[in-house]
């Protein structure tokens, strides 16, 4: 009988739903209070969205809607099981995690960053990881320190 006709799906249709991992980094996974909030809300959101999945009648489709979302819950479980609060910096005098930081690039561009950890870094909204090559420079370095990242010099301006 062919596949077309059976209610099952093949072993090969079936592996297709289940999706490798996210990976982890290496890295000691550092967070702010807020990303912390964050990484909590977007495990609830994942909660929620298999759930929902798991409710739908068919199992090919189940499958499909929930491959995702358990994709997501291992590796959000993970990353709120290792998360390391790091309290906001108490001094001003050097940067740190944490810390939003301006400088200036040798191009004339002013640029403003918080450092914060790797699942909430979002450089459009202003904030980069703490492992990016821009932070690691620019970790311990106080207002006036230039520092060469990537070919260009950068200027700390301010530190807050």
């Amino acid at each position: 009988m062919s596949v077309a006709f059976v209610k099952e799906e093949s072993a090969e249709a079936a592996s297709e739903t289940l999706l490798p991992d996210r990976p982890i980094s290496p890295h000691p996974n550092l967070v702010t209070e807020a990303g912390l909030k964050a990484l909590e809300l977007q495990l609830q959101q994942a909660r929620e969205a298999y759930d929902a999945a798991s409710t739908i009648e068919d199992v090919n489709e189940r499958r499909r809607q929930a491959a995702n979302p358990l994709r997501d819950l291992r590796y959000l479980a993970a990353r709120v099981r290792t998360a390391q609060v790091i309290p906001d910096p108490t001094s001003f005098d050097t940067v740190a995690f944490g810390s939003t930081v301006t400088f200036s690039r040798d191009d004339g561009r002013v640029q403003t960053y918080r450092v914060v950890g790797e699942d909430e870094a979002d450089p459009n909204a202003g904030s980069i990881s703490f492992v990016s090559p821009v932070a690691r420079t620019l970790v311990g370095k106080t207002i006036g320190d230039v520092v060469s990242v990537g070919g260009q010099e950068l200027e700390v301006i301010a530190i807050s």
